[in-house]
């Protein structure tokens, strides 16, 4: 699928970004405008299948849009940046992209759902509302942080939301249940950031299994999952020699 795509900037490093699960390529304006700023990047955006602009499809499975992003994303790029879902989605796609480096934000690497047992056999059985009560407390505490942001900021992440296809959550969310990301090198030089929210995409267990085997893992304190948005400055700053 052809998706969506913004290339902005002129300098020497070229950054493609990809976004999370009902974000998309607007979310990322407040880190985009502080990479711009330096003049040492070019930036290309992109919105993922059902997300943004891009189109709807009838299949949302990770692998479709691991190879969405590889026809999408131009040849050469210095860097690639995926938050949460789009860090699932470029796991997945970075061998073939081949930059030089990769950075995952809260990476959707597991999810801490029930898997096995009489408790995965009872959430699975009627996923769309497990998945609402287990998301209450996430949704308030959303709804807390975007409190604070600036009416810009908030705009931003409530236009993603209005064009974002909810039918492809209970997918997705499976998938990254079942087939969650096992401990290996990574494909390129890798760096993982993890904010105060990072357990409910990424266990401890695995980001020191993954730190073994040769990917970086930083820690954001006093930040939530959209860090990009809440905190741009300190996190550029955080992997400004990643990227």
């Amino acid at each position: 699928m052809q998706l969506a795509t913004t290339t902005v900037g002129t300098g020497p490093r070229h950054v493609g970004l990809v976004h999370g699960l009902s974000a998309d390529s607007g979310t990322w304006r407040p880190l985009v405008d502080r990479m711009l700023e330096t003049g040492r990047f070019t930036v290309t955006t992109v919105d993922l299948r059902g997300h943004g602009t891009s189109e709807r499809a009838s299949s949302y499975r990770l692998d479709d849009m691991a190879d969405d992003l590889v026809e999408a994303l131009p040849a050469g790029l210095h860097s690639v940046v995926g938050h949460s879902l789009g860090g699932a989605v470029l796991v997945r796609a970075v061998a073939r992209l081949a930059p030089e480096r990769a950075v995952y934000l809260d990476p959707g690497f597991g999810l801490s759902l029930p898997s096995s047992g009489v408790a995965g056999r009872l959430f699975w059985m009627a996923p769309l509302l497990s998945l609402g009560i287990a998301g209450i407390g996430q949704a308030r505490a959303s709804a807390a942080v975007l409190k604070g942001y600036s009416p810009e900021k908030r705009a931003l992440i409530e236009t993603a939301k209005k064009r974002f296809d909810r039918r492809m959550m209970v997918g997705i969310f499976r998938e990254i249940v079942f087939s969650p990301m096992r401990a290996a090198a990574p494909a390129v030089p890798s760096a993982i950031v993890l904010s105060d929210q990072s357990l409910t995409v990424l266990s401890d267990d695995l980001a020191t299994q993954l730190e073994q085997h040769g990917w970086q893992v930083r820690r954001l304190a006093g930040v939530h999952h959209d860090m990009h948005v809440e905190a741009p400055d300190r996190l550029f700053e955080l992997i400004e020699d990643a990227l």
